[in-house]
């Protein structure tokens, strides 16, 4: 049996979906105030559903009895319900979660979490606390740390708007990024479950290629046939929102958009070695979304 935490989320029911289609038996751990229009997608994929909170440290042991990996994919950045704090879910919630399958003898722990930033911000901070926490805990684990989800950042949510012919870009958009599909991110993390190239490791993901955001736009604008309004948000003024915001969330996505303007490219050759996943490209996305 295989947990999932953050199942009802966009990478989370991904996996859901994929370990469904593999038939493996999984676990899905949703809040009582869950969509439950979601609820009923993973009940329908043949999840078992156990009701539960990462705040909640005696949800966290009664789900994980019984389970031999867990996969966690929770954050408080995009669900978040009163209370949810990066301190309560991206760290105390985590570091529960861990500590309730090493309690209840899972054999695995799979993390998600995200490509380090030079750039310290609160939920990068959480994210390492938490890595360092499972690599003593004695669990088998493996850390995956994409970087970019194209899904994500190149949406109109981050003024992506491809539908309109509009590009926000954070910084000189000069920065290569390894952009990387979230679905390609799921598959990652089952082709890690019982995988010896995957035990005991830290595996940085990224996409097939270097893009800047600036070349990213010359992709769409040359399979849509026409110029993209582009709008820069230079570093200077995520510097100083990163500087003056106001609460711990705030300062991260402030931070988030920093890394983005910094560039992070991803080697992957290694890792296709141990785990041969065919990745999407940023064409193969923006083609998809015509």
């Amino acid at each position: 049996m295989i947990l999932i935490a953050g199942a009802t989320g966009l990478l989370g029911s991904e996996i859901c979906r994929l370990l469904a289609s593999a038939g493996k038996p999984f676990r899905a751990l949703v809040r009582t105030t869950s969509d439950t229009s979601k609820v009923a997608q993973l009940q329908s994929l043949g999840a078992e559903i156990a009701r539960g909170d990462l705040r909640d440290r005696a949800s966290l042991e009664a789900a994980c009895r019984g389970v031999d990996a867990v996969i966690s994919t929770a954050s408080s950045t995009i669900s978040r319900q009163e209370g949810d704090t990066i301190q309560t879910v991206d760290l105390e919630g985590q570091l529960g979660l861990i500590d309730a399958a090493k309690a209840a003898g899972a054999s695995q722990f799979i993390l998600v979490s995200f490509s380090p930033s030079a750039i310290e911000f609160p939920l990068q901070a959480a994210k390492h606390a938490v890595e360092e926490h499972l690599k003593r805990s004695g669990l088998t684990y493996t850390i995956l740390q994409p970087t970019c989800f194209m899904e994500v950042w190149l949406s109109p949510a981050l003024g992506f708007d491809a539908t309109n012919g509009k590009a926000q870009i954070y910084g000189s958009g000069h920065n290569k990024i390894s952009w990387i599909s979230f679905r390609d991110v799921a598959k990652f993390a089952v082709e890690a479950l019982n995988n010896s190239a995957a035990r005991n490791t830290v595996m940085e993901l990224g996409g097939p290629e270097g893009l800047s955001p600036l070349e990213v736009v010359k992709i769409f604008e040359q399979l849509q046939g026409r110029a993209f309004e582009i709008q820069h948000v230079p570093e200077e003024a995520l510097l100083e929102q990163k500087e003056t915001a106001a609460d711990p969330l705030a300062q991260s996505f402030a931070g988030l958009m920093l890394y983005y303007a910094a560039g992070s490219v991803i080697d992957m050759r290694q890792t296709l070695k141990q785990l041969p996943v065919q990745l999407t490209s940023v064409k193969d996305y923006a083609q998809a979304n015509l």
